[in-house]
């Protein structure tokens, strides 16, 4: 592909080079291959489910560790805007019908007074309009009450990041979804310095209001749970983003420049890569509930980083030993022995292989960053989740595979799809240092042939987008990997408005007098 003077400064300004340009563009030509995979994860096979007496015993592994001056840190992917969670909104207020006309607009309004925005939205319509919201809902003007939640006259909801979102009612306020990564941070993730670490991945034109938002109430949390924080930032990188082409495989040019798009979740591997602590929480920014509804969030991080925490240990001294030549052939057994029934790792051929061959795989198969990840029970269609999958080097090993990344065509894999037990809820625990206490080169690890394409409409032209291989699926490929059930109440996504409106978003209910 012959490039212009243009193009090549372009490439420069973003940190891409002309062979990461070439490589995207075959991929969106060639497009990926589907993963093999021998069975999907479940309880016995793949996933754990831990006993109250192991739960425990994670539990004082996680107090020790902190006791002890662990450094722990929590990475919160709150980029982007969240207009998607009012879509149907947007598609109300865009609409013919000047009144609810389908049953989502009817529960909004129905239940308006119970979202934690509602004092604030209520000012705003007295400003705006010198009516209240109960008045405007009598007059049938249900349009300006949602113009005044999303768009940029009033609260502007619908262009801000969902971390500045109010999420929650409090006694005598309110409080957003960042405020309560804060709380929640704080309640299991506090050091010995009495100081809670969280690093947000944030769009570039949100950063001074998050910033500002953290700035106003960290103190204020801060002194409610006595704790400091200790904030950072980052931005997906330029260089991470994707070529996009033609349905024939050339590349899209808008006003004779080459278009690049977001290359999704997956790009925050770099972002990972620059943080540095013993164990790094990893929570999307709308998956949180009140502290009267946090009971099992906060257990369950203690089980799943009190599991990484053992599991780790003994990993380090596996390593030690193999690597200062003081493993027997009956440590060595052990050690496979642990490959396969703890990291659930197995291997054809490692009964044909020598001693030596033995150790070198060994060592090579433990020496990688490890991963403890919060599994929940499906309770609707099965999808993406846990699976146990084929490998490049023949081996099978647990990984968080897509749906899209499974050939449904294929009557084994459809099959085993159906027989997923679980779902992948984002709840992870890991850990980027070697044995040494050295960090690894988190994108040595990925498996670049699992990224997604998927067609969009850009301009009124049909376009091929690349999506690099995702954060916890492909970017997380050849990690070791551990599976724990967790209970369904650790997941409360908010991925529309109403969402906001189930119980475990909701204040608990005052005690009647007797």
């Amino acid at each position: 592909m012959e490039l212009l003077k243009e193009d090549l400064e372009f490439l420069q300004e973003k940190g891409i080079t002309e062979e990461k340009l070439t490589e995207q563009l075959e991929m969106l030509r060639e497009g990926f291959p589907f993963l093999k995979i021998e069975r999907a994860a479940t309880p016995g096979h793949g996933i754990s489910v831990m006993s109250p007496e192991m739960q425990m015993g994670a539990i004082r592994c996680w107090d020790e560790f902190l006791a002890k001056g662990g450094r722990v840190m929590k990475m919160v992917p709150a980029s982007g805007a969240a207009s998607r969670m009012f879509k149907d909104l947007f598609a109300f207020l865009n609409g013919k019908s000047d009144k609810p006309d389908n049953d989502f607009i009817k529960k909004f309004f129905d239940h308006i007074e119970e979202f934690a925005f509602y004092e604030r939205l209520n000012f705003v319509c007295l400003g705006e309009f010198g009516k209240s919201i109960d008045t405007l809902i009598k007059e049938k003007r249900y349009k300006d009450i949602v113009d005044m939640l999303i768009e940029k006259v009033g609260l502007r909801y619908g262009q801000l990041p969902k971390a500045l979102l109010q999420f929650h009612k409090t006694m005598g306020g309110s409080r957003t979804a960042l405020e309560e990564h804060l709380a929640e941070g704080a309640q299991y993730s506090v050091g010995k310095d009495e100081t809670v670490h969280i690093h947000f991945t944030v769009s570039e034109e949100h950063i001074p209001l998050v910033k500002m938002k953290v700035e106003e109430t960290a103190g204020r949390l801060g002194h409610e749970y006595g704790v400091n924080y200790d904030i950072t930032y980052s931005v997906q990188k330029p260089s991470t983003d994707t070529v996009a082409a033609n349905l024939d495989g050339t590349p899209y040019r808008e006003k004779g420049h080459l278009f690049f798009r977001p290359g999704g979740h997956g790009a925050l591997i770099e972002n990972l890569n620059e943080l540095d602590a013993d164990v790094i929480f990893i929570k999307n920014i709308d998956n949180v509930v009140p502290d009267t509804h946090r009971g099992a969030t906060i257990q369950y991080k203690k089980v799943l980083g009190g599991t990484l925490v053992a599991v780790k240990q003994r990993i380090d001294e596996y390593c030690r030993l193999l690597s200062e030549n003081k493993a027997d052939d009956e440590k060595v057994a052990e050690i496979i022995d642990f490959l396969h029934n703890v990291l659930c790792i197995t291997h054809d051929s490692t009964d044909d292989m020598t001693p030596e061959q033995k150790r070198e795989y060994a060592y090579k198969k433990l020496n990688r960053p490890v991963r403890v990840c919060g599994m929940v029970r499906n309770e609707g269609e099965p999808g993406g989740g846990p699976f146990l999958a084929y490998n490049p080097d023949g081996t099978v090993s647990p990984q968080i595979l897509e749906s899209s990344q499974i050939d449904m065509k294929d009557g084994k894999s459809e099959k085993m799809m159906k027989e997923s037990t679980h779902f992948n809820p984002v709840d992870l625990a890991v850990s980027v240092r070697n044995w040494k206490g050295e960090k690894f080169n988190l994108p040595e690890y990925v498996d670049k042939a699992t990224g997604f394409i998927s067609q969009k409409s850009r301009e009124g032209v049909e376009i091929k987008a690349l999506e690099l291989p995702g954060l916890w699926n492909g970017a997380m490929s050849d990690w070791n990997t551990l599976f724990i059930e967790v209970p369904a109440q650790t997941f409360n996504p908010v991925k529309t408005v109403n969402d906001l409106l189930r119980q475990a978003h909701q204040p608990l209910p005052q005690p009647t007098q007797e």
